[in-house]
């Protein structure tokens, strides 16, 4: 059987800068401490470590009200993203902040960077870092599902059980299609039948 041998790949160094939005100094109001960004890149680095070291290389904190509760695709992400991004196309962007929408987050993928290269990174519920205050969403996993889009990769469920027969609807030839998402953490679940059991512990 083929397969990738993590002590024979290369670990891509990506530096991650950290803006935290926030409407005022507290915890509660977006300001999250420098030791729950430290504990999510630590998540970061034992989720992706055979092959990618991430690196916080500068946090930034602003307050802004607006900002703060920034929508998907709206104004306010555009602005904030405009003014705080650093670095280049190989550098992780993180914006923390009270999310609109009751998102946990979103990122954009690696395609999509020429066309508009001041609105890549990822979009972060404050709150789902370690230890944050959202119930059954604080182990920092948000942040972990969010950069693997940012890497390139698709949900799992992506092409629901229609996917490719070889790489599926995610692209990845050893995940097993699935056809719509799970909430939770589902000890079993065999959505397409035909095509192995659902990855659900797949972030």
């Amino acid at each position: 059987e083929l397969g990738i041998d993590p002590s024979k790949s290369k670990v891509y160094t990506v530096n991650v800068y950290w803006h935290v939005i926030n409407q005022g100094y507290s915890t509660s109001s977006g300001n999250i401490p420098s030791s729950q960004i430290a504990a999510q890149i630590k998540l970061m680095n034992e989720s992706y470590g055979s092959f990618y070291k991430f690196v916080l290389a500068g946090t930034t904190r602003t307050t802004n009200s607006s900002w703060y509760s920034a929508g998907y695709g709206s104004t306010e992400e555009a602005a904030l993203k405009s003014a705080l991004r650093q670095g280049t196309a190989d550098d992780l962007n993180v914006y923390s902040a009270n999310l609109g929408d009751g998102l946990l987050g979103w990122a954009t993928f690696p395609s999509w960077y020429a066309a508009d290269p001041d609105m890549d990174g990822v979009m972060l519920l404050f709150s789902s870092v370690p230890k944050g205050s959202t119930t059954n969403y604080n182990l920092g996993m948000t942040l972990v599902h969010e950069a693997g889009h940012w890497l390139g990769l698709y949900h799992t469920f992506q092409g629901g059980c229609a996917g490719s027969a070889t790489a599926g609807g995610d692209l990845v030839i050893d995940t097993p299609a699935e056809k719509t998402y799970a909430f939770g953490c589902p000890d079993y679940r065999n959505t397409c039948p035909s095509r192995g059991v659902d990855p659900t512990t797949n972030f």
